[in-house]
C-alpha cells in the first residue's frame, strides 16, 4: 500500500486569524498535526506533504520537522475551493517528486487535533478491509437528532423537525446520526481521481471516536480545547 499523509492549512482564517499556528497548550496548532504525521508515516511506509500557501506557516511547520516546496496555487486557496481539489493537487505533486502512485491520501485536518495514533490506525484498517468504501472520516455521536429534537422553519411561521420523525416516538428510537469532527479523512484513490472530488461520497464508511473530538471554529473553542489538551497530558503523565 502506498500512503500520503497530507496537513492542510490556508493562511487567511476569518473565524479565528492566524489560527493554524497560534499557540495551543504550548505549541502552534499545526505541531500537533506534524506530530502525529511523523508517528504514523515509519507504520505504513508513507510520505508527508503539507499543502499551504502561505510563507509563515511554511516556516512553523519546518520548525516542526515538515519542510515543503510545495507551493498551494491561489485558486485552490480561496473560500470556494473544496478542500479535496487541493488535496488532489499536492497528491499528484508528490508523485512526480516521489516517482510512485498512491493507493490512499490520509489528511490529518489541522483544526482538529483530537485524534490519536489508534484512531488513524482504526480508519485505514477499516478503509482497507471495505473494498467498495471511497472514503472513510472520523466523527462523534450527535447530542441532537435531526429526527426528533432538532427544527428548522418550515415556511408561514412554522417550524418541524429537520427530517420527517413522525413515526419516531424518543430519541433513542430515532436513526442514530453523527457529527464530522472534521479531524481524519481518508481517500481511496479513486476518490480523488474525479471531476469533483468530495470527502462525501455514496460509498463512504465513518470512525466513530470513542472519545471527546472537534474541530477549531470560533475563537472560544480555543480555550476548551487547550483544557481537553491538558486533561489528556496530566493523565499520561500520571500513568506509571
Amino acid at each position: 500500500m502506498e500512503l500520503l499523509i497530507t496537513i492542510c492549512g490556508r493562511g487567511g482564517s476569518k473565524g479565528i486569524p492566524g489560527k493554524n499556528i497560534k499557540e495551543l497548550a504550548g505549541k502552534p496548532l499545526i505541531a500537533y498535526s506534524i506530530e502525529l504525521a511523523k508517528q504514523v508515516a515509519p507504520i505504513y511506509g508513507a510520505d508527508i506533504e503539507l499543502s499551504t500557501d502561505s510563507e509563515e506557516i511554511r516556516k512553523v511547520a519546518a520548525q516542526y520537522g515538515l519542510p515543503s516546496e510545495y507551493v498551494r496555487p491561489a485558486y485552490l486557496a480561496n473560500d470556494t475551493c473544496g478542500k479535496p481539489e487541493a488535496i488532489r493537487d499536492v497528491m499528484l505533486w508528490a508523485e512526480k517528486k516521489h516517482g510512485k502512485r498512491y493507493d490512499y491520501v490520509l489528511d490529518l485536518d489541522v483544526t482538529s487535533p483530537l485524534r490519536t495514533l489508534e484512531d488513524v490506525r482504526e480508519c485505514v484498517r477499516k478503509i482497507e478491509e471495505n473494498k467498495e468504501a471511497l472514503t472513510i472520516f472520523s466523527v462523534n455521536r450527535c447530542a441532537r437528532n435531526p429526527y426528533f429534537c432538532q427544527v428548522e422553519d418550515k415556511g408561514e411561521g412554522f417550524y418541524g423537525v429537520v427530517c420527517d420523525g413522525s413515526v419516531f416516538k424518543s430519541r433513542q428510537a430515532s436513526p442514530k446520526v453523527y457529527d464530522m469532527n472534521g479531524s481524519i479523512y481518508v481517500y481511496r484513490r479513486d476518490a480523488l481521481d474525479c471531476e469533483l472530488p468530495r470527502a462525501v461520497t455514496p460509498r463512504s464508511i465513518i470512525y466513530e471516536m470513542p472519545h471527546v473530538c472537534f474541530d477549531l471554529d470560533e475563537p472560544e473553542d480555543f480555550e476548551y480545547m487547550e483544557w481537553v489538551l491538558g486533561s489528556r497530558l496530566k493523565a499520561q503523565g500520571s500513568r506509571p
